[in-house]
């Protein structure tokens, strides 16, 4: 017996799970008793919870499917925009403990308290909001796409027009497949095109699903909302705790049925492109060399604390110590599941060959192949948990911000259990804001490209808030605007203004590009001629299709069956290289790597480059505001929160109590000497980031 295609017992784990989850939200209900709970869990959560937490956040299962389609694509580089993290995570150790201890609940607060001003506050609420419904807009594209693939129809009730879809996906897939050697004849050129625009709007398949993505969206958000609405950041804490243990289990269960199915390691690598286990790229198709690394590293580097998770998760531990564990721990796990999702990326490609239709479905494609029933249903429940965890913690988040720093200043007074309620209510709102974007916005690599560059918004200001003294309120005001215009709101409207959309210079494209690699011959290149023997080294022409030098989406049609009609931009618009032509350059020229390198490089520095001059120029802060704020952060957090008071209290009365630890003692710059534990942490974080990068290139080497 079957249901919207799935097997009677897979559907039965997914209704068990649901009532579960929903029984977790209810029982841990009559603990929220006021916002300290419902956003902070008390700031009560030891390491085991710090850990849960941080893992949930960092390693939501949605990240297997982005992972896993970035490496089918690209090669075994495509896990980078995963793992550039890595690098970051020893800095962790220091981050967890200055959002611990700035002892306050939001990141918006982090400003008002800084500069005395409510601007700032409640600009980052309004923009982090946004950021974060662009989130919740990828954790909903990822979870639907991921299982689409497992909610299939047979073939046999297709009506025409999904019988002709699919048979017009398996004739351009065949003729991508030749044009990747050979130019193809002048009429399976013209058939090509037309195929290819229908491909880049997403409308042809392999299969016809049950699962459409409004029904979907609805029922799924409705879930996290009941949910969060019950029992708050420690009900997230518990899912999150029995979403780790699903989130290991769905990363590697498919790597053994995969190597049984392909007949072992080695046939994988008969099967997949010798480039494709390189780390850094290989043959001038990937996006991801040692260059284009090195800028999303940067980007992520300025970046990473401007989320209001680190605040959320490290601010609602118990100790300093349980923050530090929690940040790093669950990192470095998150660091070797990616290294699964990665693996499972190249089966896929053994599996399916390089022209799915839909590269972000590769992991629901390969659930559907390689799992029996009842491991389906696990699988499911794991992505459907992996949304739950996470879009139940920026739920919490977000409604923090609208309470705290939106609503609360605006109507002061009220009682705990009306502010209590504003936060519930705001949990559905956000959650159906996250489903228009969603609508909107369909390639989940793109998403994470987007919200990654949002991220240093504020990620710049706040990092200089903790480290500068010299910062200004009014340099901050004016790189947040320049910011926001820069990466949001430009990329956002291009698109959607037809005159740019449709321009003939908006709408340039990349020249082609020939490469030769030499790799192991595959039994198809056996077949066509190419090789004598499997596994033979020889010389291959790749020729790389031309891409949009500006829109991350591509450019289509505006009517696909008409090769000569208009021309428009889809997707998000890169105005980073857009500035970088006014300057001469010839984007035509570049591949994916230098595209974007170009976006990340600019997205990093422009906003650095803002504060420090705009600083300069600008009434400077309050200096015993700025005393007060970083004796605090100078302050260990003590054992309890009576005897923290106490502390946080002496300092104010003698803000020079810990200048002995300045690094630099008569400047603005914040920096502390390490103490042993600050050392023996950071040591042991970068052995653990070598280890991991030894331990990823001898996976991808087992078999060759």
């Amino acid at each position: 017996m079957h249901f919207f295609g799935l097997h009677w017992i897979d559907a039965l784990i997914i209704v068990i799970y649901i009532f579960a989850v929903l029984g977790i939200g209810k029982v841990l209900a009559h603990g929220v008793k006021g916002q300290g709970d419902f956003f902070l869990g008390g700031r009560s959560l030891g390491k085991w919870f710090q850990f849960f937490l941080s893992f949930g956040s960092m390693a939501d299962p949605g990240q297997a499917t982005t992972t896993s389609s970035s490496v089918y694509r690209q090669g075994a580089g495509g896990a980078w925009l995963a793992l550039i993290t890595l690098f970051l995570t020893p800095y962790y150790w220091f981050t967890a403990v200055w959002f611990r201890r700035v002892r306050l609940t939001t990141m918006a607060d982090l400003f008002e308290d800084r500069f005395g001003r409510r601007f700032l506050a409640t600009l980052y609420a309004i923009t982090t909001i946004m950021m974060a419904i662009v989130s919740i807009a990828g954790g909903n594209v990822v979870a639907l796409k991921t299982l689409q693939p497992l909610m299939v129809k047979e073939p046999a009730i297709y009506s025409v027009a999904e019988q002709r879809m699919v048979d017009d996906y398996r004739d351009f897939t065949e003729l991508r497949k030749e044009r990747a050697v050979v130019p193809l004849a002048e009429a399976k050129a013209a058939r090509y095109d037309v195929l290819k625009n229908y491909y880049n709007r997403g409308e042809l398949q392999p299969y016809v699903t049950y699962l459409q993505p409004v029904i979907f969206y609805l029922v799924s958000s409705a879930l996290v909302a009941v949910f969060v609405m019950l029992g708050g950041l420690k009900a997230s804490a518990v899912v999150d705790a029995l979403q780790a243990v699903l989130v290991i289990l769905i990363s590697v269960i498919l790597i053994p049925f995969g190597l049984v199915k392909l007949g072992g390691a080695g046939v994988l690598h008969q099967k997949v492109p010798d480039v494709m286990f390189n780390l850094f790229g290989g043959g001038g198709m990937s996006e991801y060399t040692w260059y284009s690394i090195g800028a999303l590293l940067l980007v992520q580097f300025v970046g990473i604390v401007g989320s209001q998770g680190g605040m959320t998760i490290a601010g609602s531990a118990k100790n300093e110590m349980a923050a530090r564990l929690g940040a790093v721990s669950g990192g470095f796990s998150k660091r070797f599941v990616t290294i699964a999702w990665a693996y499972c990326g190249l089966i896929a490609f053994a599996l399916f060959g390089p022209s799915l239709s839909d590269p972000d479905q590769v992991w629901g494609l390969l659930t559907r192949s390689l799992l029996p029933v009842g491991l389906i249903g696990v699988m499911i429940i794991g992505i459907l948990g992996g949304k739950l965890a996470l879009l139940g913690g920026q739920s919490v988040v977000l409604s923090g911000l609208v309470v705290k720093n939106l609503y609360e200043p605006l109507f002061t007074g009220k009682s705990e259990e009306h502010y209590m309620f504003i936060a519930r209510l705001t949990v559905p709102v956000v959650l159906a804001l996250g489903i228009a974007v969603g609508l909107y916005l369909n390639s989940v690599i793109a998403l994470l490209k987007f919200a990654i560059v949002l991220l240093v918004i504020w990620g710049v200001p706040i990092t200089l808030i903790f480290l500068w003294r010299g910062l200004t309120e009014t340099a901050v005001r004016i790189q947040v605007v320049a910011t926001v215009i820069l990466v949001a709101l430009i990329p956002w409207a291009v698109p959607n203004i037809p005159a740019l959309a449709q321009s003939a210079s908006l709408t340039l494209m990349t020249r082609e590009q020939v490469v030769t690699v030499e790799t192991r011959a595959t039994a198809e290149d056996v077949a066509a001629g190419r090789a004598r023997t499997a596994g033979e080294l020889f010389r291959q022409t790749q020729r790389t299709e031309p891409v949009s030098a500006y829109f991350e989406e591509g450019v289509v049609r505006l009517d696909p069956k008409d090769p000569a009609s208009p021309r428009t931009g889809r997707g998000l618009f890169r105005p980073e290289v857009w500035l970088i032509v006014l300057l001469g350059a010839d984007v035509a020229g570049f591949n994916g790597a230098q595209l974007m390198t170009t976006r990340y490089v600019l997205d990093a520095l422009i906003p650095l480059l803002i504060l420090l001059v705009a600083s300069r120029l600008t009434k400077p802060t309050d200096p015993i505001r700025l005393a007060r704020f970083h004796v605090r952060m100078k302050t260990p957090v003590a054992a309890t929160l009576d005897e923290d008071a106490k502390e946080v209290e002496a300092s104010y009365a003698n803000p020079a109590r810990f200048d002995h630890t300045k690094l630099f003692p008569k400047s603005n710059w914040e920096f502390t000497r390490w103490d042993r534990q600050d050392m023996l942490g950071f040591l042991g974080c970068c052995g653990l980031v070598g280890f991991i990068l030894i331990f990823f290139k001898a996976v991808l080497v087992i078999g060759s």
